[in-house]
């Protein structure tokens, strides 16, 4: 038996009205899925850098506290200070280094001297000044040091040029279109210190 008229009618509405409310809710779970695989994803990165900021705004402390290790007498206060200090750093995952004698890299470190020695060919770290910290694989700041070994290559620095060409003296500044008189070197080979030209605007007006 089929029913015919205006059930079918409504019954038609009820149908498609299920089936537009079922793509709604797949469609907010799939989004709501995506958002959950994307939150599990980026939660280390969060984390670490969290972690990461923590970390800097702690490093100044560590330096203030080497110091005083380095000019003050030795307290148990103090080493108690220093140790908890390394002890917060070393649970955030921030590592230190730099060490004398270790290869000189641009990347990590932060050179203020270099000392020429014709002994070795490479460079390398003969003073710490500051040591670096690394997080993980990423680098929170870099080891200020001093570095040994060859000297640098030379820059020739590039010479002026005046628009003769061969010539080194600077270029000079272009003179006014209109003067009385224009002074204009001679070119290269000619004797003297120059030659006066007259305006031909002047040279009319006095004709």
């Amino acid at each position: 038996m089929t029913r015919s008229g205006p059930q079918s009618t409504e019954l038609d509405q009820l149908r498609r009205r299920v089936q537009e409310r079922t793509a709604d809710l797949q469609r907010v779970k799939a989004e709501y899925d995506n958002y959950r695989k994307r939150v599990r994803r980026d939660r280390p990165a969060v984390r670490e850098i969290a972690a990461a900021n923590v970390a800097r705004a702690l490093l100044p402390v560590v330096d203030a506290v080497d110091r005083a290790l380095a000019n003050e007498p030795l307290t148990p206060g103090l080493r108690d200070v220093a140790d908890s200090l390394q002890e917060q750093l070393g649970s955030l995952g921030g590592t230190p280094f730099g060490q004398v004698g270790d290869p000189f890299d641009p990347a990590c470190h932060d050179a203020l001297a270099h000392h020429v020695c014709a002994v070795t060919d490479r460079l390398v770290c003969s003073a710490v000044l500051r040591p670096g910290y690394r997080l993980g694989e990423n680098l929170l700041r870099p080891a200020t040091v001093e570095i040994t070994g060859s000297a640098p290559p030379a820059r020739s620095a590039p010479a002026p040029e005046c628009g003769v060409r061969g010539c080194i003296r600077p270029r000079r500044k272009a003179a006014p279109a209109c003067r009385a008189e224009l002074t204009c070197l001679l070119p290269h080979g000619y004797r003297g210190r120059g030659h006066r030209i007259r305006c031909p605007q002047i040279a009319s007006k006095r004709r």
